[in-house]
Order: C-alpha cells, then structure tokens, then sequence
C-alpha cells in the first residue's frame, strides 16, 4: 500500500515537471515568435531594427488608426510593401509598421483611356492577372512583378522599356493620407511638388492610397539574342535600339566569369512583329526551368569556374529561345526565384549605378578595377537603359543612362560589411567622376556628402518633407541617416 502511494506520488510529481517544462516550451516559442515579429528586416537581412507594433492594413481606417496610435504613443511610422528595398526604408527603431499587402483592390478600369486606378498594395502580378484579359499591359515596372505598386512608386522604379523612363512617368495621380489622417489628392497640376516628393520618396510624405496608373497595350514580340563586347555596346545600342522602333523591351548582362570579367557582354531585344496577338501567346505562363537556373546560381556564387559556367550556359539558353515568340505580359514576368538565398553568413547585396551613356566604356573599365582591387563577389550584372527624367526630385537619371545593375554575395560579419562599405563610396564616387548617380534602394553605404552630389534636390526634399510632416512621423533608417 505504502508502495503503491509511493508510486502514484512519484508519477504525480513527474506529471507536474512535465507539465511544467510544457509551459514553459510554450511560453519560450511565444516570446521568441513575439521576438521574431517584432524584429524587422529585408531582403539583404543586413539592417534590421526592432520596432514597436506591425500592423497589416486593408482599409483606410486602419491606417487613420494606426497614425493616431503613433501620435497618441509618441511612435513613429514605417511603410513597407513586399520589403525587398535594402537599406532601411520600411522600417525604424520602435516604430509601428504598416504592412500594405493586403491593401491591394483594383478600383477601377477605363479601358478606352487605358487607366488602371488600384491600392497601393497591388503587386504587378496582381495587376496583370486584372489586366492581361483586357488585352493591356503594364507600362513602367521593374523586371520582376513581385513587387507592390507603392513600393515601386517610392523608389521610382525603372524598366525594360528603351522609350520609356522611371515610373512616375506612367503615373497620372494618386491619393495620399498625411500625418493628420488627411487625404490629398496629388498629380502634375495638383499638389505638384507633393507629386515630385513622393514618387522616389521611400514613404517619407505619407501613405500612398491609391494611384490612377497608365497602361498600354499587350503585345507580341520575338525574342532575340546579339553578343559582343561591352566596348560595341554603346554604338550597338544607338544604332540597332535607339534607332529602332520596333524594339519594345531590352536588357544586356555583363559578363561576371574571370576568362571575360566585364568585357563580354550579350543583349536580350524584344521586337514588335506583325502578327496578332492569339491567345496561345496571350495567357499567361510561369517561367520554367527554375530549379536548374537556382543551381547554376549557386555554383556562381561560390566558385570561379561556376561563374564561367553559368556564363556559358546563360548565353546557350538564350541563343536557344532565339526567335521565340511571347507577349509583353509574358516578357515582363521574369520569376527570380531561383535568386532566393538563405545563408547563415552570407548574403545577397544589390547595387545599381547610373552613367551618361557616353561614358558606358570608361565606366566599366573603372569598375572592373574597383571590383577586382577589392576582390567582390559579383555574381551577376545586368545593363538597362533608363531616358532622361527630372520630374522626381530624387531623379538618378537627369540625363540619357545607362543604370548598371551588380549582385555581390558578400559575408554579412561587421568587418565585411565596413569592407563593402568602403568598396561601394568607391564606385558610388567613380559614378559621381562621370556625373552619374547611385540607386537610393540599397545599403546606405554612400557618405552624406556623396549622397547629396547625387542628388542635388535632397535638401528641397527634405524641406517639402517637413512642410507636409512637421512632426516626421514617418520615418525610416534611410531618413535618418541622410537628413
């Protein structure tokens, strides 16, 4: 009998320790997944902070809310789309984060005038999904279609298109609330300098409602594949694409392989033909082949003769889909996940630079000096060509460009990064010697004094941004490095 208590006591014991230790596993995963919440990062997973409060909206007045919450708190706010920016811009320390991508409804279509109005949150998948069955495409998008319409609107975008320039240039008007919960309606004769502020204004002005965006037709194009050297390419390009009518989309790839570091090159030219668009080309399809190319890019990454592979095999598959019919839907969907990469040290880092295309050749001589001395990971450059625009007031491109876009895998550690760092004031000043830019998106490796010989018109914007939120209640770790 004495045994027996002995026994049940004993198994009472255990039942409460087990217990206990379920508990507390519960309780721990509650408060590292609570951690994890509140940590905020991006794509690069390099700058992070831990803010106060995410909030996912899907209607105005969660956002009223949300901006009277910060008031009322003291907090500031952030906005964030798809969050593949890379320098701090949709999020602050112990700030409240609105997450736009459920704020995402087409609100209306004029076909005849070829104007999409649509959420601020909409990806360019989302639209074209609307879209493609009206026989309409996206005018200015960045390559993938990932991405949401107020995410790209921030950073003022640029695409594919040779005749056509940033994003803004496809943008007619948009709503915005302010810090005070009001709604202002903004367009090129309407609240004009607002209008300049917030295309290529990382969310700084308020939060973007919705915008009346300009589309045009889809179309159907054959693709074909022109290598040569990137000394030919600047005569290429004027001659065989500005030249050109036909020629709808483009983009060139530099040669990252060591046995032709930056002096290959090869263009991708979408041509418009005669012939209709059926719906065997107009539906749209999901890129194939995602698995092979997701390897090959590995092997780019870590290895020198990965990268002359990767180079070989690249130019193979293009001269293969050489005469290739497809619909600029179709053309302007590029999947990247094959580019996805989780590494526990590494990362992926993008940087993008604009030249004057006169100064293409000199540039890329100087770059491949610069990425040799500092020994960087390039992965993978591609060329756009990006027209004159001025209307942003963070315009990078205020005279004819080409924007010269680099992947570096590079190790995420403290000194590495200060290393990266330094290699990029070197190449943000190379673009500056031949009166180019940088692109804003990224790591915010640039010196203030660089950032603002960049960007003549950072001091108006930063005035305009105190003019219409006294308060800065929206804030980002861009803003407060280079303000």
């Amino acid at each position: 009998m004495i045994r027996g208590l002995r026994y049940a006591s004993k198994w009472k014991i255990s039942a409460v320790v087990i217990l206990y230790l379920i508990l507390f596993a519960v309780s721990a995963w509650y408060r590292f997944n609570e951690r994890e919440q509140l940590e905020m990062t991006d794509v690069g997973r390099v700058m992070s902070a831990r803010i106060f409060e995410k909030i996912n909206v899907s209607t105005d007045a969660d956002i009223q809310q949300a901006l009277s919450k910060a008031r009322r708190l003291h907090k500031k706010i952030s906005v964030s789309g798809a969050k593949h920016s890379q320098g701090g811009h949709t999020f602050y320390e112990d700030a409240i984060v609105l997450d736009m991508r459920s704020y995402n409804k087409m609100l209306g279509l004029d076909k005849s005038h070829k104007v999409l109005r649509v959420q601020s949150g909409a990806t360019w998948e989302q639209i074209q999904d609307y879209i493609n069955p009206h026989g309409l495409a996206i005018r200015i998008m960045q390559s993938p279609n990932i991405f949401t319409v107020g995410g790209s609107m921030s950073t003022n975008v640029h695409g594919r298109d040779p005749n056509e320039g940033p994003l803004i240039e496809s943008i007619q008007s948009f709503r915005l609330m302010t810090m005070d919960g009001r709604i202002i309606q903004a367009s090129r004769t309407e609240n004009k300098e607002l209008f300049r502020a917030v295309n290529g204004g990382f969310g700084l002005m308020g939060v973007i409602l919705d915008v009346d965006l300009q589309l045009t037709d889809d179309e159907l194009y054959v693709e074909h594949m022109v290598p040569m050297t990137y000394k030919q390419f600047p005569k290429y390009f004027d001659n065989n694409i500005m030249s050109n009518p036909m020629v709808a989309l483009t983009v060139a790839r530099l040669s990252t392989a060591p046995h032709s570091f930056l002096t290959q090159m090869y263009t991708i030219n979408y041509e418009r033909t005669d012939q209709p668009l059926t719906p065997e080309y107009s539906e749209l399809q999901d890129q194939r082949g995602i698995g092979t190319a997701k390897f090959i890019f590995g092997l780019a990454r870590k290895w020198d003769w990965g990268k002359n592979t990767s180079w070989k095999l690249q130019k193979r598959l293009f001269a293969h889909d050489e005469g290739k019919l497809i619909s600029r839907n179709n053309a302007m969907r590029p999947d990247i996940t094959f580019t996805e990469y989780r590494d526990v040290q590494k990362t992926d880092v993008l940087q993008e630079y604009f030249v004057p295309v006169q100064q293409f050749v000199p540039f890329v001589d100087g770059l491949r000096r610069i990425l040799k001395d500092e020994n960087l990971n390039v992965v993978n450059i591609t060329v756009r060509y990006v027209p004159r625009s001025s209307t942003a007031l963070l315009s990078y491109a205020r005279q004819d460009s080409f924007g010269i876009v680099l992947l570096i895998n590079h190790k995420k550690s403290a000194a590495d990064m200060l290393h990266l760092q330094t290699a990029t004031q070197r190449l943000v000043e190379l673009s500056l010697q031949f009166k180019g830019s940088y692109y804003l998106t990224y790591l915010p490796f640039a010196t203030k004094e660089q950032f603002r010989r960049a960007y003549p018109q950072a001091e108006l914007f930063f005035r305009i941004k105190r003019i219409w939120d006294p308060e800065e209640l929206f804030m980002n770790e861009f803003y407060a490095r280079y303000n």
